[in-house]
């Protein structure tokens, strides 16, 4: 089956997976990490690609990203990607494939499903029981967005912005969001629209998305098509 083609286009919210080939790890020390984050940096300020949270796993990486030019998240990812490979294999005496293919992607509804993208994310060393809080992980915004570090990667996106008047209510009010997990109906959507490439909110939403460029973004109904079967003469 025809993969659907990935879009991005300017100004709406996407949500990216990007995996190791065959799930094999793609961070193997700290420094590794560090690397990843400084080029990420570099390209999403060259492509004008606002990144407002991240989480850096062994053998993947979600990114929370907004495109301010159509087409921008692609050029980001496929430098990031490429110098990442290069640095990668010269430093552990490697040669071929990192990455699993082309990245996952999808995009989101703002209003009704942004921050609970950026949930599910930085939930991501808990839902792994790798940490208890997800304060405990380095490698994620959440030390960002929720207990204030600095950092020249993050762009707080306006749905963050809202949750208080200051900063100081504003890591208050997100740091609420974590009291419960992303799971069940959610952590469904959002994993499986992700990986299938379809856009994650309402129906409204997904048709002006259509609209807007031209590529279906909703999950095919099941089944065959009515009438397929036509009686014979």
């Amino acid at each position: 089956m025809a993969r659907l083609p990935r879009i991005a286009p300017a100004d709406v919210p996407i949500h990216i997976i990007q995996r190791g080939n065959n799930r094999q790890v793609c961070f193997a020390a700290g420094e590794d990490y560090g690397a990843y984050i400084v080029w990420l940096t570099e390209y999403a300020k060259k492509y004008m690609v606002e990144v407002h949270a991240w989480v850096m796993m062994s053998n993947h990486v979600h990114l929370l990203c907004t495109p301010r030019r159509e087409g921008s998240v692609s050029l980001m990812m496929q430098s990031l990607g490429r110098r990442y490979v290069r640095y990668f294999n010269h430093q552990y005496q490697r040669s071929g494939t990192l990455w699993e293919g082309r990245y996952k992607s999808c995009l989101i509804q703002e209003d009704l499903y942004l921050l609970e993208v950026y949930r599910y994310m930085e939930l991501n060393p808990v839902r792994a029981e790798m940490v208890a809080d997800p304060g405990d992980y380095r490698w994620s915004s959440y030390q960002v967005n929720a207990l204030g570090h600095r950092s020249e990667l993050c762009t707080p996106h306006s749905a963050f912005l809202a949750l208080g008047v200051n900063a100081v209510e504003r890591r208050k009010n997100y740091r609420t969001l974590f009291e419960r997990h992303v799971e069940g109906e959610l952590l469904t959507q959002i994993r499986g629209n992700t990986n299938k490439g379809l856009a994650l909110g309402n129906d409204r939403f997904k048709e002006e998305i259509e609209a807007l460029t031209g590529r279906r973004v909703k999950a095919k109904k099941r089944g065959r098509p009515v009438g397929w079967r036509k009686e014979k003469d």
